[in-house]
This record gives C-alpha cells, sequence and structure tokens, in this order.
C-alpha cells in the first residue's frame, strides 16, 4: 500500500510540476529560484560558501539546492530526473560538475560521506521513512550536517485524517515536528537549531539543521 501510494505521489508530483513551469519563462524562473535558494541558506544561518563539501541534494527536483553548487563536489537524486529532461527548465547536461543520480534514494548506494546533505521538501515523499532516516545518518561524515525542511502538521485531528485520506496527495507521509524530531534523534542525530521558515492552517514549514551524535 506504502509503494502504490508513493507511485501515485510520483505521478502527480511531476503533473505539478508541468503545470507549475507551463507558461514560466525559463530563464526567468532559474535565476527567482537560485535567489530563493540563496536567501534560504541565509536564513538558517549557511552560504554557498560555507557548506562543507562533498554536498548531496536529496529529492532535487528540476531546480533544486543544487543549482548554487556548480563547480563543488555534489550529487543530485531524485527519481523523476528523466521526467524533468523533458522540462524547458532542466538539462542534465547544463550542470557539467553535478554528479546526477536517477533513482529512489533507498536504493541509492553512496560511493562517499557526505558533509552537507540537503533533504528539502522530500522526506516525506519517500517510500519507507524510518530506512530513510537511518540511511541518511549512514552518508552522512561524523563531522558534517543534515539539512531537513518537512511540512509540518499543526493539528492531531488533521495528520490523522490526511494519513487516512490523501487530501495531501503529493505526500505519502503526514507526520508532526515532533515526530520529525523523533525520527532523527533515532537514528543518530541530536537537532543543532530549527527554523519555522512559513506559518500555515494545516502545516508549518520547518527547517531543521541537525548533526550526527554517533
Amino acid at each position: 500500500m506504502k509503494r502504490f501510494r508513493w507511485q501515485i505521489a510520483q505521478f502527480f508530483e511531476n503533473f505539478w510540476w508541468k503545470r507549475y513551469l507551463k507558461n514560466r519563462s525559463s530563464s526567468e524562473y532559474l535565476a527567482w529560484k537560485r535567489d530563493y535558494w540563496t536567501t534560504f541558506l541565509n536564513d538558517i544561518s549557511l552560504s554557498p560558501t560555507t557548506v562543507q563539501e562533498p554536498v548531496i541534494d536529496i529529492g532535487c527536483g528540476p531546480a533544486g539546492i543544487f543549482l548554487l553548487f556548480e563547480g563543488k563536489e555534489i550529487t543530485a537524486l531524485d527519481p523523476l530526473l528523466t521526467q524533468y529532461e523533458e522540462l524547458d527548465i532542466f538539462k542534465k547536461k547544463s550542470y557539467s560538475s553535478v554528479d546526477f543520480a536517477n533513482e529512489r534514494f533507498e536504493d541509492f548506494t553512496a560511493a562517499k560521506k557526505y558533509k552537507t546533505i540537503f533533504c528539502l521538501n522530500a522526506i516525506n515523499h519517500f517510500v519507507d521513512i524510518d530506512f530513510s532516516f537511518n540511511k541518511l545518518r549512514e552518508i552522512c561524515d561524523n563531522q558534517g550536517e543534515l539539512v531537513l525542511s518537512v511540512d509540518a502538521h499543526n493539528f492531531s485531528f488533521f495528520r490523522k485524517l490526511f494519513a487516512l485520506i490523501p487530501f495531501d496527495i503529493l505526500h505519502p507521509h503526514q507526520y508532526n515536528l515532533a515526530e520529525y524530531e523523533h525520527f532523527l534523534e533515532k537514528s543518530g542525530f541530536s537537532i543543532d537549531r530549527k527554523v519555522v521558515m512559513k506559518k500555515e492552517f494545516f502545516f508549518d514549514y520547518w527547517v531543521l539543521v541537525a548533526k550526527p551524535t554517533h
């Protein structure tokens, strides 16, 4: 059931990108996205120059934070990269220094430990969330850090309702902030800082910066 719901979410994820970008200028969108990611890093007390290499952008989408790290040692991973190549904004050949991996994170074999792991708007897209949190710890250098962003439920009733009935079709997993914190701590991370980026009714958008504990 989890895999079936994940497959539905992947279909609608690709569909969402096609609709969202349909009438947008590729160059203007990419310029806006680079500015967005620069501001994002500043809001969590990082910058493109202070981020440690090697870097991995997990669930990168067609315009992930990898946009800021051309020329650095970076991997960008997403199971929909082949489909994203059909979009005007994304062509792998435009990012010659980025090592793209067109696969699920659960299937990814890391050839190295990463000093900086970005998992942005992605963890609640994965099939097996427990396995994925443990794998995030496995690929993280002992002196590295994980930057995780999540939409966290504000109300227990709606969390349970959305888990039962897929109103939020793009996200197979529905959790609150305390539950995401527990996943991190259980898998071997300690939370260094938490930043709320956006407050809304159903969800608040949080960034958790975490470091390995063992």
